[in-house]
C-alpha cells in the first residue's frame, strides 16, 4: 500500500524500524479525514437548514450538474456509494422535486435520473453561497496548493480502492485517479419531514 511505500531519501531518513518522514505526514492525512469529513457534513446540513435537503442530496444534485443525467447504478459507483443509499436521496429528491426520472435509451428498466429545473436552480444557489464562503475563509491557499491537496487525496482514494477489492496496481500504471471506493450511507439519511425547497433561505 502506497502509505507504507516510502521513497529511497526517506528510507535513508528513517532509522531502524522508525517511520520516514513522508509516512508519519501521510498517518497525519489518514488520520484527519474521518473527522474532517464528518465535519464538513455538519456545515453542508448547516447550510441547508430550510431548503429540505441533506448533505447526501446535495452531493446528489452536485453530481448531476457536473456529469448530467446518470442512472442510479452509475451514480452509485460516481458517488463511491452503494445503491440502496443513492436510491433513497433519489426518492426524497424527487419528493422535493428537485430530480425526476427519464427514459434511458440504453436500458429500458434503469432509468436515467435528472436534474429539474428547480433542482438546477437549487444546486447553483448552493454552490454560489459556499463559492462565497470558501473565497472568504481560504483566501490564504493558493491554487497550486490546493492541486497538490487533489493529488495527494486521489492517490490515497485510489490506493484504499485497491486495498478494499484487494488488489494492487503501481502508481505509473494508475496515474493519479479518483477514488471510486464503496462507503456506506455516511450516516446521512433523507426525511420526508423537511419542506419542499422553494430556493436558498435568506442568511
Amino acid at each position: 500500500m502506497s502509505v507504507n511505500e516510502m521513497r529511497a531519501d526517506d528510507v535513508k531518513e528513517a532509522g531502524d524500524g522508525e517511520p520516514s518522514p513522508t509516512e508519519d505526514l501521510l498517518y497525519g492525512v489518514l488520520r484527519r479525514l474521518w473527522p474532517l469529513h464528518r465535519t464538513v457534513v455538519r456545515a453542508v446540513e448547516h447550510e441547508l437548514t430550510g431548503t429540505g435537503m441533506t448533505a447526501g442530496e446535495h452531493a446528489l444534485l452536485d453530481t448531476l450538474r457536473a456529469e448530467g443525467p446518470r442512472t442510479v447504478p452509475q451514480l452509485a459507483r460516481g458517488m463511491g456509494l452503494d445503491r440502496q443509499p443513492v436510491q433513497r436521496r433519489v426518492n426524497h429528491a424527487m419528493e422535493l422535486g428537485l430530480v425526476v426520472t427519464a427514459p434511458n435509451p440504453a436500458h429500458r428498466r434503469s432509468p436515467l435520473i435528472r436534474l429539474t429545473d428547480e433542482g438546477t436552480e437549487a444546486i447553483r444557489g448552493v454552490r454560489e453561497s459556499e463559492a462565497a464562503e470558501l473565497r472568504q475563509r481560504l483566501a490564504d491557499l493558493s491554487t497550486e496548493d490546493v492541486r497538490t491537496a487533489l493529488h495527494v487525496l486521489d492517490r490515497l482514494g485510489e490506493e484504499f480502492r485497491q486495498l478494499a477489492d484487494g488488489s494492487h496496481v503501481t502508481p505509473e500504471e494508475t496515474g493519479s485517479c479518483g477514488s471510486s471506493g464503496k462507503s456506506d450511507d455516511n450516516g446521512i439519511t433523507p426525511t420526508s419531514s423537511h419542506p419542499v425547497h422553494k430556493g436558498r433561505p435568506a442568511r
